[in-house]
């Protein structure tokens, strides 16, 4: 079963640093390692849970207080890895789905959610990069499909309440899709 682990900083110093902890610790592959905006740091790797699971706890101790969320998804649905790159290959199905959070880390949690829940394509997860520190995830599909998979990402991130809006566009123009790709 493969997972995506992650851990989102306020320090790019301790991120380079908790990264190579990371990497040094257990077999797992580099998805992602960048500096964000405003300031912050974040790393994310897959494979194997075990693997995963004990690098991110390293790459979490590494951080020290600098570390502002770190997360574990075990069984990661595919979709998830291309919208990260963003090399997602989709078709536009007329409504488009929104989701707007504070923490990085909590994008990527809520877009697994959310591509699990119902029929969806995501089309990207956008990381922190000229966003003041906020990600979005926009993905595609029909309006009763993508209002499930936006309820689905409410939902799982009830506990830290780190979404800061979504949208559902029943009819999204190309205009505007365009600018999102």
């Amino acid at each position: 079963m493969e997972a995506l682990g992650m851990i989102e900083l306020n320090s790019i110093a301790r991120g380079i640093e908790a990264g190579d902890a990371i990497i040094k610790t257990a077999n797992v592959k580099l998805v992602g390692a960048y500096a964000s905006c405003p300031g912050k740091y974040v790393v994310m790797v897959r494979g194997q849970v075990s693997a995963v699971k004990s690098a991110i706890e390293v790459g979490a101790k590494t951080s020290g207080k600098s570390l502002v969320n770190d997360i574990l998804i075990a069984n990661i649905h595919p979709q998830v890895f291309s919208a990260l790159s963003q090399t997602t290959d989709f078709e536009p199905r007329g409504s488009a789905g929104i989701i707007e959070t504070y923490s990085l880390a909590t994008a990527v949690l809520v877009s697994d959610a959310a591509v699990k829940a119902a029929d969806v394509d995501l089309i990207e997860i956008r990381l922190g990069r000229g966003l003041g520190g906020k990600a979005f995830i926009v993905l595609t599909g029909d309006v009763s499909s993508v209002k499930a998979a936006v309820e689905a990402a409410v939902v799982a991130n009830k506990e830290d309440g780190m979404i800061a809006h979504t949208a559902v566009i029943p009819r999204i123009s190309k205009e505007i899709l365009n600018t999102l790709l």
